[in-house]
């Protein structure tokens, strides 16, 4: 079993940052990559973020420029730092690791965007 536990979410006001962390635990024997999605209300889940183990990133185009995944091997941890965030950005962001042809996924941490 693999388990992943995302924290960092929470209210946050348009024009501020955020750090989400997503903690990877279990048996884990290969991780080809991690990363982050996320689902705003009334819309379908989107990836926001990737990262490979080699270190390859990819970024949504609404989030490139504003937003930095990195990751941790050696805690098995996925970061994702958002600045200069938007009330679009309002969503629930989940975590995912990728290893050896199969996705696990987080229970997902709400970020809410708002004054």
């Amino acid at each position: 079993q693999v388990l992943l536990v995302e924290s960092g979410g929470g209210l946050v006001q348009p024009g501020g940052p955020r750090r989400l962390s997503c903690v990877a635990s279990g048996s884990i024997r290969s991780i080809n990559g991690m990363g982050w999605h996320r689902q705003a209300p009334g819309k379908e889940r989107e990836l926001v973020a990737r990262i490979s183990s080699g270190g390859i990133t990819n970024y949504a185009d609404s989030v490139k420029g504003r937003s930095t995944i990195s990751r941790d091997n050696a805690k098995s941890t996925v970061y994702l730092q958002m600045n200069t965030l938007k009330p679009e950005d309002t969503a629930v962001y989940y975590c995912y690791l990728f290893s050896l042809g199969q996705f696990y996924w987080g229970q997902g941490t709400q970020v809410t965007v708002s004054s």
